[in-house]
């Protein structure tokens, strides 16, 4: 499979199981493997470089695209 997309499930992990679908995570994309995840836990946002945050504004969403 080259590519992998999760919508959410992460905020109801203890810490321990949310490092560790992390690390996953981050192990699938560096094998090269497109991975696309819909997660409102900060900790996502802070571990995963490559992503597109949405940004909610008065005047609608927009995207930022983050690339290290």
């Amino acid at each position: 499979m080259d590519t992998l997309f999760i919508d959410e499930g992460f905020g109801s992990l203890d810490q321990e199981s949310l490092d560790l679908a992390i690390r996953t995570l981050i192990d699938l994309q560096s094998a090269g493997r497109m991975v696309g995840v819909i997660s409102h836990v900060s900790e996502m946002k802070e571990q995963i470089a490559s992503r597109i945050d949405v940004i909610k504004q008065a005047d609608g969403s927009h995207i930022k695209v983050v690339v290290p």
